[in-house]
């Protein structure tokens, strides 16, 4: 910007100069055709052209800088206009953006014209504009992370919780579940898989069953006879273990299968069963664990979200990549969602033009009233203060060519006279 002006600057100054070295030769013009004169008649046709021409030049000159300034400082009425009426323009200014830019109308045909379902989606489409767009909102999801309380984070999370996952009754939901799962079957996955993986830790435990028999046997009792019936329950026990895990028609499990239905319905209809489900829920989910498991959950989201923004290979990053790259293509191929979207956005900046439009147009007029008197002139020159200078050099010709003109229409007259 700084740059631009000082251009503007330079470009002001060169039109000033050339007017002002044209009305310097009318002037010289004007003496050489006073001098020679009388050795020369024509010269009078030049001497005509040299007076219209530095006639034009002062007029157009007064007529520029007056716009700007007082006329070599002299305090006539009517100049220095910009100065005076800085107000009043800047209020016109703001009422001519309104009522011929900041209309639904004009926006709206704008945008239509702009095409942006398909600029947008070419945008997003490339390696570049999906790229930039996934950093772009990678960088304001993690400063949004960033910026959350995480108290206020874990009371709300802690408010979910309890009046989402805690309050509502779970006996009848776990029971509806589970006799499903029953029904079909699913539980004996379970139930094998438990089996075999407690028998294989019985059968490689042994020693286990040595301590424990021989703890709770008569002191008087032979270290063998506790061996031997260790022994014995070991084998038994992995016998049946993996009986059980093996054999689906096996009694134990046919009767675990009956306890699990009998239970499974007890959830669901028996109020007794219901209040023991509620109140080990509410005992494994009290207040405390709540918010100790919020704090964990929280704090291993949020660090794990950040760790995935920030990496431009993360899974998270690829697939957002991934899906903004769809949408632009999307855009490109679907007329109708693109011809949607562009309704909604240009139905929405005309809604906000129409409803704030006045006020846009007030930060014109505003910007402008606040500008020094002598800053605004001195802004407005640079705008356009090169090709009022044209005023100028037009007036230098144009005069001369009247002055020709008027001359030559004079000694005409003379001589029809004569």
């Amino acid at each position: 910007m700084p740059e631009l002006l000082d251009q503007r600057a330079q470009d002001l100054r060169k039109m000033k100069r050339v007017a002002t070295l044209l009305f310097l030769l009318m002037c010289a013009l004007f003496i050489f055709s006073v001098l020679f004169q009388d050795l020369l008649p024509g010269l009078s046709y030049l001497k005509a052209a040299a007076e219209g021409g530095m006639v034009g030049a002062v007029a157009d000159w007064f007529a520029v800088t007056a716009l700007f300034r007082h006329p070599l400082g002299l305090k006539i009425p009517h100049t220095n206009l910009i100065q005076r009426k800085k107000d009043e323009l800047g209020a016109s200014l703001g009422d001519f953006v309104q009522q011929n830019f900041l209309t639904p109308e004009v926006i709206s045909a704008k945008l239509r014209q702009a095409e942006l379902g398909l600029s947008v989606g070419g945008y997003l489409s490339s390696q570049e504009g999906a790229e930039a767009t996934t950093a772009q909102a990678s960088a304001v999801a993690i400063g949004a992370l960033n910026s959350l309380d995480d108290e206020q984070v874990l009371t709300v999370l802690q408010v979910l919780a309890n009046d989402y996952v805690v309050a509502p009754e779970w006996s009848t939901t776990l029971g509806t579940l589970g006799q499903k799962l029953v029904d079909d079957g699913h539980h004996e996955a379970a139930v094998e898989l438990i089996a075999g993986r407690a028998g294989s830790w019985v059968a490689d435990h042994p020693e286990v069953f040595v301590e424990v028999v021989s703890g709770r046997s008569p002191s008087w009792v032979p270290r063998m006879v506790d061996e031997m019936l260790a022994q014995k329950v070991h084998q038994e026990l992995r016998g049946l273990l993996f009986a059980v895990a093996g054999n689906e028609r096996h009694p134990l499990r046919l009767a675990l299968t009956d306890w699990l239905a009998e239970f499974t319905v007890a959830m669901q209809h028996d109020p007794e069963t219901i209040a023991k489900v509620e109140q080990f829920k509410h005992s494994l989910l009290g207040d405390q664990q709540l918010r100790e498991l919020a704090i964990r959950g929280w704090a291993s989201l949020k660090s794990g979200l950040i760790e995935s923004l920030q990496g431009s290979a993360s899974p998270l990053n690829i697939a957002l990549r991934s899906a903004i790259t769809t949408f632009g293509q999307r855009l490109q191929s679907d007329s109708q969602l693109r011809g949607n979207l562009e309704d909604r956005v240009i139905t929405g900046v005309a809604s906000l033009v129409e409803q704030h439009g006045l006020a846009l147009a007030g930060l014109v007029s505003d910007t402008v009233q606040a500008w020094d008197p002598a800053e605004a002139s001195e802004k407005l020159e640079l705008q356009v203060g090169r090709d009022l200078q044209f005023i100028r050099i037009n007036g230098t010709v144009i005069g001369s060519l009247a002055g020709v003109v008027i001359f030559s229409a004079g000694e005409l007259i003379s001589s029809f006279s004569s």
